[in-house]
């Protein structure tokens, strides 16, 4: 999304509490954040002193996937969580490979919906919604997401840096299933999650998650594989994003245990529905 410099209206939002989309444009230094919000980006500083790279690691992984997903042929994208506007962003990255990409970007935060109005004047194949994964129907249901996407062709799914903030009590997976469902062959999905190997900095993370915003679970990788849902993985598979290059699968990494202890927070890959 491009930067918005309009002045939005927060008396309509509660502010008082942090939220997700909120909180981590905090660690990642950007503008559109209230106290509550720093106040839980202090939380997870306070556990990982490096959470801001962590967080920009996640962002520069979003632009690796979207760039392949792209090359592979892909111009749609459907970005559930998309949060605020910062660094590169999905449509960017999408378009710098097809200028005609469209992307629908959705997140559950209202201020998000706020600080996209800019962006629907700017781009007519990009546009924000407000509605939630929990309730997935309506995401494929909503009118906007039906003007843009034609989901009799591929679609990109992405859930990037959203699983960890719902509990396996939940099923998070089932409520992707009914957005792949919808989705056509040929078309991906895209996640990245907090990961749990064991090491003392993952367990950190996720109690700064639950300190700041009461939720933000780590995961084996076994357990991250089965948010794809049983499709094909493509090269080089699940991985820690610094070690994650899907348009260079061959391309010579560092070993994981050569990573800094914050590099090894999260993993993420790309299937594709055969």
């Amino acid at each position: 999304m491009t930067e918005n410099d309009e002045q939005v209206d927060v008396t309509s939002f509660d502010v008082s509490r942090p939220t997700i989309a909120r909180v981590y444009d905090a660690l990642l230094g950007g503008k559109d954040n209230f106290a509550a919000d720093r106040e839980g980006a202090a939380a997870y500083l306070k556990y990982v002193p490096n959470a801001g790279d962590c967080a920009k690691e996640n962002r520069q992984a979003l632009v690796k996937g979207v760039k392949y997903m792209a090359s592979k042929g892909i111009d749609q994208f459907l970005d559930i969580g998309a949060g605020l506007p910062t660094m590169e962003n999905t449509h960017q990255a999408a378009q710098s490979i097809n200028p005609d990409a469209k992307v629908v970007y959705v997140d559950n935060d209202p201020i998000v919906l706020a600080h996209g109005r800019a962006l629907l004047a700017k781009d007519q194949s990009t546009t924000v919604v407000t509605a939630d994964l929990r309730n997935p129907q309506d995401i494929l249901d909503h009118p906007d997401v039906k003007a843009m996407l034609d989901f009799t062709r591929p679609i990109g799914l992405m859930t990037v840096g959203l699983h960890m903030h719902f509990h396996d009590d939940e099923q998070p997976d089932e409520w992707v299933r009914t957005l792949l469902d919808a989705c056509p062959s040929g078309s991906y999905l895209f996640i990245t999650d907090f990961v749990d190997t064991g090491e003392p900095l993952q367990k950190g993370m996720e109690q700064a998650g639950l300190e700041s915003l009461g939720n933000g679970w780590i995961r084996t990788p076994e357990r991250i594989t089965e948010h794809f849902l049983g499709l094909p993985l493509e090269p080089p598979g699940l991985d820690f994003l610094a070690r994650w290059f899907p348009s260079e699968p061959d391309r010579e990494v560092p070993a994981a245990e050569d990573l800094e202890p914050y590099q090894r927070i999260l993993m993420g890959g790309i299937a594709r529905k055969p």
